[in-house]
């Protein structure tokens, strides 16, 4: 069954959809897009997943992409809005009594990969598991090649059709991903194609030493967007992660 799902960040809302299976309260995962992205990309992963006994939400970052529902300028929007908006979404799911409490997951793809990556390391607690899709962490580097200095952030700049206003890279500058993912010590799935020329593989290589509880799945000629034939593995993937950790 699908629904409409909010979640309230001060006066903001976030706007997405929940996907429940037959049997609550159930473990849930929470999709989170990529650059650009909207929620509507995971609507079949949902599907599944409620299909075979998972909850499933997906939302729209605010200011994520020139489409998302859930409003806001895209120039306002950094790697921090973003996770704070994923903080709302999880403290929603907290007090809804269909989710299991104890089997919460997020799963993240691309910059969603980062922005979940670094929201389970601020609260462990609160996160049963975590599962990335090539995963961004190369974001920060990628900035700093093209912005060396401060003096050379824009007060705007365009990228894949996103005009990104100057705190976007201004808030990266000196993060560096690695020294803040370690916290997160639960199961840790992350999954990556050989052959993705946005975001290399030695990041997830370098993620996956990282981690305390971590398993790398490679993906031979994926680049960055799975195939269908990939993207329907990377779901049985995650039901199986799911099941086997929703009580560890």
């Amino acid at each position: 069954m699908q629904c409409k799902f909010t979640a309230k960040r001060g006066s903001a809302t976030i706007v997405g959809d929940i996907f429940l299976p037959e049997k609550l309260p159930a473990p849930a995962v929470v999709f989170s897009h990529g650059f650009g992205g909207t929620r509507k990309s995971f609507y079949p992963d949902c599907r599944l997943l409620a299909e075979k006994g998972a909850a499933a939400v997906c939302f729209d970052f605010r200011g994520g992409s020139p489409r998302s529902d859930s409003g806001n300028d895209t120039e306002n929007m950094t790697v921090f809005t973003e996770k704070e908006d994923l903080f709302a979404v999880i403290d929603a799911l907290a007090r809804d009594s269909r989710i299991k409490a104890d089997a919460l997951f997020l799963f993240g793809e691309s910059q969603g990969g980062l922005v979940s990556a670094l929201a389970a390391a601020e609260r462990p607690a609160a996160v049963r598991g975590l599962i990335l899709l090539y995963p961004a962490f190369c974001i920060p580097d990628d900035w700093r090649r093209v912005f060396p200095t401060q003096a050379d952030i824009p007060e705007s700049h365009s990228f894949w059709g996103v005009t990104l206003g100057r705190q976007y890279f201004q808030s990266i500058r000196g993060l560096d991903p690695f020294d803040e993912i370690g916290k997160y010590r639960n199961p840790v799935l992350i999954m990556h194609g050989d052959a993705d020329d946005v975001v290399p593989l030695s990041y997830s290589e370098r993620a996956a030493r990282t981690y305390k509880n971590a398993a790398l799945s490679v993906y031979p000629g994926e680049g960055h967007g799975f195939s269908p034939a990939a993207r329907g593995q990377v779901c049985e993937e995650t039901l199986a992660f799911i099941l086997e950790k929703r009580s560890c």
